[in-house]
């Protein structure tokens, strides 16, 4: 028997000090909650319980307008000898500065007393300011749109003005950062955040929708998607270093360093970072200038001061969308009506939203309401990318995608809306680990399973749908928040 659980959380009546909500973001390892307003400011709710609540309390965190986008951070370092460390929440937001001529980045990380505060910065790289006051200054034109998507340890940042993708890579630390070297402001419980630009893209198309999870970096275009993996982009050059002060001067070693790093901080050795959200983005063992270390290729680095360090020039990686550097690829998304043999125009649609499913596999919803299901695979080993994509069959106009992937589950649960009053959970059963290696090739289109298995109807009008757990959901109405669970 089904059971599903109900709660309706009401919100503030909008006015002047409290407008109404337009939008919202989930953390589910925090359980933190960030309301987007109409006046383009955010409510911070952290470790909410939507189950045992009628109303929303006031804030306890609130950033002011303007806001242009924003996102939650996943930072894990995993490192024994900081075990507070090991696991933070941080909410970025984005908005103009200067009349839009720079990019300005608020971080607010979750301290152990479940508030979140201003987090102290440091960034030492070319066209990156710290303002103690403000926040992380970026020498980009805003423009009219920015857009953030964050992951584990990553998150990028697409400017439509400039036509550019930053990759940025986060970590903690735990101390203080003098400001002589870039840092400053925030407080807490003595965590400061760390931000290192990894590579910028240039893009030569609009985008729609930008995507960081499991190690890619996908970005929405007009009739398809460009998946970058996100490995050979932030684990840096290959190059020579030499040791910054040593009596003996041995030979310079090739190391894998990460990408925009400054030397003269830290010494790099003895590093796991975790890449994503499924799996450890370590690149394994690398010969030092000094010794044998452990090189993170994801741009973390757990410094430990010592004269016996590399200095190293900071320098991240530039290429072109439309490259095949990087491994880079468009895939094209793929209509169930369109008949090659026949010529017909085709409307283009764009690509809207990204979802990740799994580890390889991602759902993609288009500007038309159809979902199509990208799959990611490396044919051999060390080689490229190899993307495939169809069309999922479907019989509703989906304006909604919310999906939280859980890799430890061969069925996954996919929520999806007609933006009107309905909200269908439908499971996806990953069938290829079930076939065997004849069948995959002859069965190719059922390796994937999707079926309708619940709905939902509101009495308002839906405007947003966010995944609370694989079978929990937020619905946003038009003056209430709704919570159902389904078990």
């Amino acid at each position: 028997m089904v059971v599903v659980q109900a709660s309706k959380l009401d919100l503030p009546n909008p006015s002047l000090s409290s407008p109404h909500i337009t939008s919202l973001l989930f953390e589910p390892h925090s359980l933190s909650l960030a309301l987007m307003h109409s006046d383009s400011s955010f409510s911070l709710y952290p470790s909410i319980s939507p189950f045992s609540l009628s109303s929303l309390p006031p804030p306890q965190t609130i950033v002011s307008p303007p806001s242009s986008s924003a996102t939650f951070l996943l930072l894990q370092n995993p490192n024994p000898n900081n075990p507070d460390t090991n696991s933070r929440v941080l909410f970025v937001v984005s908005g103009p500065y200067g009349g839009g001529s720079k990019v300005l980045l608020r971080f607010y990380i979750l301290q152990r007393q479940k508030l979140f505060t201003k987090a102290q910065v440091v960034c030492n790289q070319r066209d990156l300011q710290f303002d103690g006051r403000l926040g992380v200054l970026i020498d980009c034109n805003h423009g009219v749109s920015i857009r953030l998507s964050g992951s584990v340890n990553f998150f990028a940042m697409y400017s439509v003005s400039s036509s550019k993708v930053w990759v940025f890579a986060v970590k903690s630390v735990v101390g203080s950062i003098d400001d002589d070297d870039g840092g400053g402001g925030g407080g807490g419980d003595g965590v400061v955040v760390k931000l290192m630009r990894c590579a910028v893209i240039e893009c030569c198309n609009p985008l729609w929708s930008i995507s960081v999870s499991f190690g890619f970096l996908i970005l929405g275009e007009l009739n398809g998607v460009r998946v970058f993996n996100l490995r050979p982009i932030v684990k840096g050059q290959v190059r020579k270093v030499k040791p910054w002060h040593s009596n003996s001067k041995p030979e310079g070693r090739k190391s894998c360093l990460p990408n925009g790093v400054i030397g003269g901080d830290d010494v790099y050795g003895d590093l796991r970072g975790n890449m994503n959200s499924g799996g450890s983005g370590g690149c394994g063992k690398s010969d030092a200038v000094l010794g044998i270390s452990e090189i993170a290729c994801n741009g973390y680095l757990e410094g430990k001061k010592s004269p016996q360090y590399v200095s190293v020039k900071q320098r991240a990686i530039k290429l072109r969308a439309d490259s095949c550097e990087q491994g880079a690829c468009f895939v094209a998304l793929k209509r169930q009506d369109a008949e090659p043999s026949k010529s017909k125009v085709v409307m283009s649609v764009k690509a809207i939203s990204i979802q990740a499913l799994s580890a390889k596999k991602f759902i993609i919803l288009d500007s038309a309401g159809n979902l199509h299901l990208l799959r990611l695979s490396y044919p051999v080993v060390g080689s490229d990318i190899t993307c495939d994509m169809r069309q999922l069959p479907q019989v509703l106009k989906v304006q909604n995608l919310a999906i939280i992937p859980d890799t430890s589950l061969r069925t996954q649960t996919v929520w999806v809306s007609d933006g009107y009053h309905s909200v269908h959970m439908m499971v996806a059963s990953d069938m290829e680990n079930l076939a065997d290696e004849n069948d995959r090739s002859e069965n190719k289109e059922k390796l994937m399973q999707i079926s309708a298995v619940q709905a939902f109807f509101a009495s308002e009008k839906i405007q947003d749908v966010i995944p609370l757990a694989a079978n929990a959901i937020f619905l946003l109405g038009q003056g209430s928040l709704y919570a159902y669970a389904v078990s």
